[in-house]
């Protein structure tokens, strides 16, 4: 696959991305935290099940590359697991823009984690990052930047995400993207179930509320969109993938506005502009002119 379709394929997830945050913010109403990923993530696992099965059968007699990739998608799973409750506990007390901005500082984060493990990136990159960053203060946080309750918890899940971003770059080379997705869906799935638990007790009809929020969340954002970026992210280094993934931010605006007939402002259009801009421009191959002695 080509860099570029690698690019569409993220571009595609941020746009699922961003329209859940519709869906989680109005299953807040209704079901826990712990009860809402944990039956999403369970959905995403089963959505890929069938195309999972022959691939596995596959691979069942190659154990070094099953122990790698059980391996790897575990881990993708823990942090996927603890990014999506801390980002469910946050959006229950924070406004879904604002959620969104502060979920988004993965892309950040993400390059300045790769620096201090000695990865160069380029300096597009991070004035990419800033422009993207300004727009999406614009976007989501123009009416004040106080930081409450549920913000703590958005930053630890921005860096949850960050890590979980980094780990499907380090694994996705090596195994393939489908078999990770479901085994990340499953473990993510367990580990909250076990949380809904302990912690929660969801009746039928909060459930049957929240039915078509958890739909749209473990069918798309779970069983497509974290398996697009799983695939995508092989071709694409993980400080690009992160601002294409950064779209989201923009999407949950334009969502809120045509499904919950949230208006954009000024502000709020400028930012979207940015932080569209800012992935155009880092998918942009520059390159200085070569000069020629005589």
């Amino acid at each position: 696959m080509k860099e570029r379709d690698a690019v569409l394929l993220l571009l595609l997830t941020s746009l699922i991305w961003g329209l859940s945050f519709v869906a989680q913010s109005v299953s807040t109403e209704s079901i826990g935290a712990f009860t809402f990923n944990g039956i999403r993530m369970v959905l995403g696992a089963i959505v890929l099940l069938p195309m999972v099965i022959k691939s596995l059968r596959t691979h069942a007699k190659d154990k070094t590359y099953m122990r790698r990739t059980i391996k790897g998608g575990v881990s993708m799973g823990a942090f996927l697991a603890a990014a999506s409750m801390a980002q469910q506990i946050g959006i229950e007390t924070t406004d879904a823009g604002k959620a969104a901005f502060m979920t988004s500082l993965y892309m950040i984060i993400v390059p300045f984690i790769s620096r201090i493990f000695g990865k160069k990136i380029e300096k597009k990159i991070w004035i990419c990052a800033v422009i993207a960053l300004a727009g999406m203060y614009m976007l989501c946080l123009s009416g004040g930047t106080s930081l409450s309750e549920g913000d703590i918890y958005l930053l630890i899940c921005a860096l949850f995400f960050s890590f979980h971003i980094l780990v499907i770059e380090k694994v996705s080379k090596d195994s393939d993207g489908v078999e990770l997705s479901f085994i990340q869906f499953l473990t993510g799935g367990v580990i909250c179930l076990i949380g809904m638990a302990i912690f929660e007790t969801p009746d039928v009809s909060a459930l049957k509320e929240a039915a078509l929020p958890i739909a749209y969340a473990g069918f798309l954002s779970c069983g497509v969109a974290y398996t697009l970026q799983t695939v995508a992210q092989k071709y694409v280094k993980a400080s690009k993938a992160t601002l294409a993934l950064s779209l989201e931010s923009v999407w949950a605006a334009i969502g809120g506005a045509i499904i919950l007939s949230e208006r954009l402002s000024g502000n709020e259009i400028i930012g979207c502009a940015l932080v569209f801009i800012a992935v155009l421009f880092a998918q942009l191959d520059i390159k200085r002119p070569s000069t020629s002695s005589r």
